[in-house]
């Protein structure tokens, strides 16, 4: 993962460019299309509690390609190209794309997990690649912790913006708001799938050229 080369940076990498492609295709099926088509890929696709009867393995995958809403699906995309172009230049298309995917379904996992600590509501979906997309911002502190990138209007290295916005998930996911539908800790699984990953691909690396 060190031999990041400036001169094969490619602004749109493939495996970039075939999320977005697949997210805006799902997107536009499960919202522009009939009622029964939207409730199809509902209950097939998005990620229920493994308690309800409409959970299936497979969502732990499927659910990462879903949204709620225009707004869901653009700044998830966006912090994905944004993000995730110069993470799948440093790893590598075949790496990042198993690290997305990791970090999704932890992320699936540990918000499963958590919710299974109180009274789930079985029936309503949790739906974004939001988990996959702060996996990828944590390793673009990780990798890059003194790359600058701004928050607003404030610049500051990459490794603060990570803190800050894993304080934040937290924070909010311990608050326990009831008015509030975002799975903070499907965020915070992301970032811990992330870190795991991320460490296990280092250990590894190392002892490979260890004589």
């Amino acid at each position: 993962m060190s031999e990041y080369r400036l001169g094969g940076f490619q602004i749109l990498p493939p495996v970039i460019k075939n999320l977005l492609i697949i997210n805006v295709l799902v997107y536009l099926v499960t919202s522009f299309t009939t009622a029964p088509i939207e409730e199809f890929m509902t209950i097939n696709f998005a990620l229920f509690h493994w308690d309800s009867p409409f959970f299936k393995p497979w969502q732990f995958v499927t659910h990462m390609f879903m949204h709620a809403n225009f707004a869901h699906l653009f700044f998830n995309m966006f912090a994905l190209w944004m993000f995730g172009n110069v993470i799948e230049n440093i790893m590598g298309s075949r790496r990042f794309i198993i690290f997305y995917l990791v970090c999704g379904v932890g992320a699936a996992l540990c918000y499963l997990l958590v919710l299974s600590l109180g009274t789930p509501a079985l029936n309503v979906p949790m739906v974004g690649a939001s988990g996959a997309v702060y996996g990828i911002l944590f390793a673009f502190g990780y990798l890059l912790p003194n790359a600058m990138v701004f928050l607003f209007i404030f610049p500051m290295r990459a490794k603060y913006l990570v803190a800050i916005y894993a304080v934040i998930e937290l924070v909010e996911g311990l608050s326990n708001n009831p008015s509030d539908p975002v799975a903070h800790f499907a965020h915070l699984g992301g970032m811990l799938f992330a870190f795991l990953l991320l460490r296990m691909w280092k250990i590894m690396s190392n002892n490979r050229y260890r004589y």
